[in-house]
């Protein structure tokens, strides 16, 4: 038990330390390639901190314990929609683009919305799972088509700051440090906090939604909070849609394709649950495009609700 604690208190201080020089390194990258925060957000932060999900997932299905692979992926989403915006916003009011409200949102509600559906027979085919991933690719190339036409706000605006840019070998660097410290130190969070909840006799399902969840989601909790505290807003919100969309359009969509789930203890009330955590997302975001702190209150506190219901 005393290693099993251990582990989890280095997988965190692992997490935060990575998270740290990802940001420093993906806002670099940002830079250099004259994309906007929101784009960096979406694609390379979001799909590096989402590799500690896949890895669960993947193998959880291969060993065939579907409840941990899709709660894993529930799980971590609803924390991501929740408590990681939530957080993010009481750390410093978070500005949202307006491409974000009316394009990334929505896509994460749909992808949600059509998890929950697809879930409620009590099972995620092949060819479910070949839609989503079809779904993915048409969010990617929506994605990188939008940057195009926001590369030149974005050049604009680092040439005004007229700060020294990082070296590119250096954010480089930075970039594949903090992915192996996101993924070493959730690792040894998952595992340490997996064995303690299964010596007090806690089901599959409820680990998936929880310790596993929120264990695969501190590299994006870590990453959107350092964001927000640097101001870079950008990519915390990009970072927690963008992993969300790729939690379930990529990694269910792979996943699935390769062994099909079946679902016991994921129930409708999970996936609703799901769904509503964007829906409070995208409805905040509307007010002047800014999730204040008192709604990133709120976010946290039905967060904390869900919780407490599982447990």
């Amino acid at each position: 038990m005393l290693l099993n604690i251990l582990f989890i208190v280095v997988g965190i201080a692992l997490v935060l330390w990575g998270a740290d020089r990802l940001t420093d390194g993906a806002v670099a990258v940002a830079e250099k390639m004259k994309m906007p925060q929101i784009v960096i957000g979406l694609t390379i932060v979001a799909m590096g901190t989402s590799m500690p999900e896949f890895c669960v997932s993947f193998i959880s299905a291969l060993k065939g314990t579907s409840d941990l692979a899709v709660g894993n992926i529930v799980g971590s989403n609803i924390f991501n929609a929740l408590l990681i915006v939530g957080v993010s916003a009481l750390v410093a009011p978070m500005t949202i683009m307006e491409t974000t409200v009316r394009k990334d949102i929505p896509f994460a509600l749909v992808a949600s919305a059509m998890l929950l559906m697809m879930g409620l027979d009590g099972d995620i085919s092949r060819i479910d799972a070949g839609i989503l991933f079809a779904m993915f690719l048409i969010f990617m190339y929506m994605t990188l088509k939008g940057a195009k036409k926001q590369g030149a706000d974005a050049e604009a605006t680092v040439e005004a700051e007229g700060k020294k840019p990082m070296a590119t070998w250096l954010s480089v660097v930075w970039i594949l440090v903090g992915l192996l410290c996101l993924i070493g130190g959730s690792n040894l969070f998952v595992e340490g906090a997996t064995t303690v909840a299964t010596n007090l006799g806690v089901s599959e399902a409820v680990i998936g939604l929880t310790i596993v969840a929120g264990g695969t989601s501190l590299p994006e909790l870590a990453t959107s909070v350092v964001s927000a505290r640097k101001g870079n807003s950008g990519i915390a919100i990009g970072n927690a849609l963008g992993s969300n969309v790729f939690n379930i359009l990529a990694i269910l969509g792979i996943t699935g394709v390769i062994t099909p789930m079946t679902l016991n203890g994921i129930t409708a009330t999970d996936l609703s649950m799901l769904v509503i955590s964007i829906m409070l997302v995208w409805l905040f975001s509307f007010t002047k495009y800014k999730i204040e702190r008192w709604e990133g209150a709120v976010l946290t506190a039905v967060f904390v609700g869900y919780i407490y219901s599982l447990l």
